[in-house]
């Protein structure tokens, strides 16, 4: 199952590229990504609300919430919002065939750092295929 979302993620970011190009045309690109981040989060609260996930809420015990609060919710969303404002920006000074493959490179370092810190496996194949894909981003 985890295909199928892996597969609507990757069409719902081509999607948003398009979306955002055309979007920030004639707004700031950090301005339009303020927005986008008020969208988002209310959309992941209705979410939450509309699957009833929101009762997990009351499970989470001290330590993991201590664990969200610092490392996913500030760090990774430092991470995300930069993310944002540098691709935001490329996409409002460059042209979308060149900013996009550059930022999908991010595929090399994620699958890097997973195998330093999460201790993922590597195989011939997923090493032939960040240097295909590293490749495939300088062309």
């Amino acid at each position: 199952m985890w295909i199928v979302y892996a597969i609507g993620s990757s069409f719902f970011a081509g999607i948003t590229a398009i979306l955002a190009k055309c979007g920030i045309r004639r707004t700031d690109s950090d301005v339009a990504t303020a927005i986008r981040t008020i969208v988002v989060l209310l959309f992941s609260w209705l979410m939450v609300l509309s699957t009833g996930t929101i009762w997990g809420i009351v499970n989470i015990d001290g330590k993991t919430v201590l664990f969200l609060v610092l490392f996913f919710i500030i760090l990774s969303g430092l991470a995300t919002g930069a993310s944002w404002m540098c691709y935001f920006r490329a996409l409002q000074k460059g042209d979308i065939n060149k900013v996009v493959p550059i930022d999908k490179s991010s595929t090399v370092l994620t699958i890097l750092l997973a195998l330093i810190f999460l201790h993922e496996g590597v195989t011939e194949g997923k090493l032939f295929s960040v240097v295909l894909i590293g490749l495939g981003t300088m062309l």
